[in-house]
């Protein structure tokens, strides 16, 4: 085991106590930096709207200002998140002996599998999160080493939900795409086209005896193009305004949507990687479900060539994503 597991921290933790590693500088707890009754007002965008036009142009503007936003009516069926979420939230119910099978291989290069810790954190802190990753596509990037045996409708709620994530996707590129002035596909060919893959994350953050001085996950953008969320319902997403930070609404069936880097990268800068974290609560267990939209770790992306010139020079480096991954996880300047 890579190191003692969050939940089984939390079902041993005392009242109103939590371990030193996990305790935030006051210039992250969320008790002092969170601004409370404020509606950060993270755009809501329907995207069943038969104005192609205007959700083209509501994507493309969240993206330029705010990095986030929220869509609802995505054509996704509700029973489907809800048995995605279902056996997710199952998996971490079941005995901890039984999750350690599917754990991240010592010393192993992927970051597939059930673990705790993903990266270098200053301080050597803590985030009070245990997670599973794996790839959901395409086909051949899919390994079910890492996919859990139980609950048994595992797989099949997994393929289900990425049956109907397919048009959610195409619809987001193509509005980015538009959204700069590109053709509807350029996009998408230059973050690897068929070979695209969604790489599945499953955050799990129990309850915590302080919530006023950790982080679920610390502040950070995603390394990846899109990132496509499914929360459950207990409060948790903030994102940061101005150097504030504020919570981001639950909408019940909606899908969070984040501007990774490799979208800023590609946009030169004019869609805006989002920078957000997660708080945890006292009395309820938080989970959420993140698919982050990736390169192949053999591709360079950099500024599209369409969205340079002359008078718009090239703000980032061409990088292959690989090698942008291991620098941003071990804190080595891009």
């Amino acid at each position: 085991m890579e190191s003692e597991r969050v939940q089984n921290i939390a079902s041993s933790t005392f009242e109103d106590t939590i371990p030193e590693a996990f305790i935030r500088s006051e210039q992250e707890q969320p008790a002092i930096t969170t601004v409370h009754g404020i509606d950060l007002g993270v755009p809501v965008i329907d995207v069943s709207d038969p104005d192609e036009e205007k959700i083209n142009r509501l994507i493309a503007d969240a993206s330029r200002e705010w990095g986030m936003f929220q869509i609802v009516n995505h054509g996704i069926p509700s029973e489907v998140i809800s048995k995605f979420q279902g056996v997710g939230r199952a998996f971490f119910e079941l005995p901890q002996e039984e999750k350690e099978l599917y754990a991240k291989p010592p010393g192993g290069k992927s970051i597939e599998g059930y673990g705790t810790f993903l990266q270098k954190e200053i301080e050597g802190k803590k985030g009070w999160v245990d997670h599973l990753f794996h790839r959901i596509w395409p086909p051949p990037a899919i390994n079910y080493q890492f996919w859990p045996k139980n609950p048994p409708l595992y797989r099949e709620a997994n393929e289900e939900y990425v049956k109907y994530l397919h048009g959610v996707v195409d619809k987001l590129f193509k509005s980015l795409s538009l959204g700069l002035g590109l053709e509807e596909h350029e996009l998408r060919e230059a973050v690897g086209g068929d070979e695209l893959a969604y790489l599945l994350k499953i955050n799990y953050y129990p309850p915590c005896p302080r919530p006023d001085l950790a982080l679920g996950v610390v502040a950070h953008t995603d390394m990846c193009s899109v990132t496509i969320l499914v929360p459950n319902d207990v409060q948790g997403l903030q994102a940061c305004r101005d150097g504030d930070w504020y919570c981001v609404r639950y909408i019940p069936d909606a899908l969070v949507i984040h501007i990774g880097d490799q979208m800023e990268i590609l946009s030169n800068g004019k869609y805006k990687s989002v920078f957000h974290r997660t708080t945890v609560t006292k009395d309820k267990t938080r989970i959420s479900w993140p698919v982050f939209l990736e390169p192949s770790p053999d591709l360079a992306v950099g500024p599209h060539p369409k969205l340079v010139n002359e008078k718009n020079p090239p703000k980032y480096k061409t990088k292959k994503y690989g090698d942008y991954c291991y620098c941003k996880l071990n804190k080595i300047p891009q």
